[in-house]
């Protein structure tokens, strides 16, 4: 890549010099045939049809030059934007769940594209615009000032200050209107997406005008502000018009003048009208230029910002890969909030024997879904430790860890691809026979055969092509299918029926044989078979055991077992 970056300035530079001489040739042209060059009558024409040709040539040349430089920084351009497309793509997924919880998708994406773009703009623009503009004006200003007057230069140079800076106060208040018009595009970007993730909560309440109307209120403030972007544009574009003819002017003036005294030719009158040309065509370019740069810059900003954020939960220096020997989980003691004043778990200690399950139970808030999210280490302890196999988690690598923690949550969210990918997405590499096996444990085989596409059958958005039970039953099966010692039921069936559940769960109990299972319940009628039921309340244990004699002592479980027979019973 180096010996390309090298050659593309090789290519820039032999472009520049070959349009700084090619006015040279069409002067001489002129001159040659006003009769001001010395040539013999008889070679007159020959010379000029030569200069002619010459002239051509090195126009061919110069578009030659440019895209040769193109073509040789693509690779380097697109390699880099790739390589920072997907440092950004990764530390966006290494970021905590708190982070993601809190940032909204649509406004997330936005930020990444733009910013990528941004470096694109700065990247191409560098290249094609300001470093090739910077080289011509001191070539340029050089061949003005040892073949003519060094008035042609001042009033170039003065021509050149007067319009940037004339274009940078335009353009730093069009960047003003600019980010404006960019928030109400992120938020009626965030609107839509949101809206359409939630398309049956939509329908369900009626809410489609009220969505329409939340869009169009968001779009209208970017309209706004893209018409005044649009109108300052003009006044911009008027403004360096009106600074470039002006100059323009002026120097044709002292040519004119010149010409007529004799001390300049013809030809020299056409090559300084050349050379401004030549400066003022890209200077026009500069306000659009400079405005993108402003507007990269920010938006490079907001990614960089993003790239400072620092993941809240990081794997320790040393850490280690997780050693799986049986699958002991201890929780010691273990204190935990998401908040410093809203304490969820105060001192729980829980411990997961080897192949045994165990179920979690409490009212809403008792931190049942925090142990999940513990375990997982979504977030780290605030005190006490969380050991698998005697290792803390905190000090292993987050990788090994997750490779041995199959979780089945509440609501099962699918990609939208087919059910065959999405079974896959358990393990990279699975065979089609690995595949179809985890699917009839999961019991839902038969189903997909079925189908007219059978395995290629497309899920939907978030799989809202399949039903409720249908689609708990493809998240069983590529966990089934990633085979992991440790499993995690985070109230895996209380989205669905009661028949569906029932055929679930006899899918999960067969699932959970020889794992050590943690299940988080709320309908305790799941977990009556658990080896231990474990009772939380406020963050803490009052009490565990099995579910015979936990109703035997008539404590809180009981109280929570007979609280629901009444519920299902009205």
């Amino acid at each position: 890549m180096q010996t390309r970056v090298i050659l593309v300035i090789v290519s820039l530079i032999a472009a520049k010099g070959v349009s700084v001489v090619t006015p040279m040739l069409i002067a001489n042209v002129v001159d040659s045939l006003a009769g001001e060059r010395p040539d013999p009558p008889g070679m007159l024409a020959a010379g000029a049809l030569g200069l002619t040709f010459a002239y051509v040539v090195f126009r061919l040349l110069n578009i030659g030059f440019q895209e040769l430089r193109g073509v040789l920084f693509a690779p380097v351009s697109q390699q880099a934007l790739r390589r920072l497309g997907l440092k950004t793509f990764q530390h966006i997924h290494r970021l905590s769940l708190r982070y993601h919880i809190s940032r909204k998708t649509g406004g997330l994406s936005r930020v990444m594209e733009r910013g990528v773009k941004g470096v694109a703009f700065l990247l191409r623009f560098f290249l094609v615009s300001i470093g090739p503009l910077i080289l011509e004006l001191v070539l340029i200003g050089g061949v003005l000032w040892a073949f003519f007057d060094v008035r042609y230069l001042l009033v170039l140079l003065g021509t050149v200050v007067t319009y940037v800076v004339f274009t940078t106060m335009v353009t730093e208040w069009r960047v003003k209107i600019r980010r404006r018009m960019n928030a109400q595009d992120t938020d009626a970007n965030q609107k839509a997406v949101d809206s359409l993730l939630n398309f049956e909560t939509v329908k369900y309440f009626g809410a489609e005008r009220f969505e329409a109307q939340r869009y169009d209120t968001a779009m209208a403030g970017y309209e706004d502000a893209a018409i005044r972007t649009t109108y300052s544009l003009s006044a911009l574009n008027l403004g360096q018009a009106a600074i470039v003819n002006c100059a323009l002017f002026a120097v044709l003036c002292m040519a004119l003048f010149e010409v007529r005294d004799g001390s300049m030719t013809v030809g020299d009158f056409v090559l300084v009208n050349s050379y401004m040309m030549q400066i003022m065509m890209p200077l026009n370019m500069l306000g659009y230029v400079y405005r993108e740069i402003r507007q990269s810059l920010v938006d490079m900003g907001e990614m960089f910002m993003l790239l400072d954020e620092a993941p809240e939960v990081e794997d320790a220096p040393d850490a280690k890969p997780l050693k799986i020997e049986g699958g002991l989980i201890e929780f010691d003691k273990v204190d935990f909030g998401y908040e410093a004043a809203r304490p969820i778990l105060r001192g729980l200690s829980l411990t997961v024997a080897p192949g045994e399950t165990v179920a979690i139970v409490g009212a809403s808030g008792a931190g049942k879904s925090t142990i999940g999210r513990l375990l997982f280490r979504f977030y780290d302890v605030l005190d006490g430790a969380l050991r698998i196999d005697g290792q803390d988690v905190r000090d292993v690598t987050q990788e090994s860890l997750h490779a041995v923690i199959g979780v089945v949550p509440q609501d099962t969210v699918l990609f939208n691809d087919t059910i065959l990918y999405n079974i896959a997405y358990g393990r990279a590499g699975a065979t089609r026979e690995e595949i179809e096996a985890a699917a009839k444990a999961a019991q839902i085989h038969e189903f997909i055969i079925g189908l007219p596409e059978g395995y290629d059958a497309k899920v939907g958005e978030r799989g809202l092509k399949l039903s409720g039970g249908e689609k708990q039953r493809v998240g069983i099966a590529r966990t089934l299918l990633k085979d992991p010692p440790i499993l995690l039921l985070d109230e895996a069936t209380s989205a669905l029926d009661t028949e569906t559940e029932h055929g679930i769960l006899d899918a999960l109990v067969a699932m959970g044989e020889g794992r050590s299972v943690i299940t988080i319940a709320h309908r305790l009628s799941t977990v009556v078979d658990a080896d231990r039921i474990v009772v939380l309340e406020a963050g803490q244990v009052v009490e565990e055991g099995r579910h015979d004699a936990l109703l035997a002592s008539d404590g809180r479980y009981a109280s929570l077992w007979h609280m629901q027979l009444n519920d299902d019973a009205a």
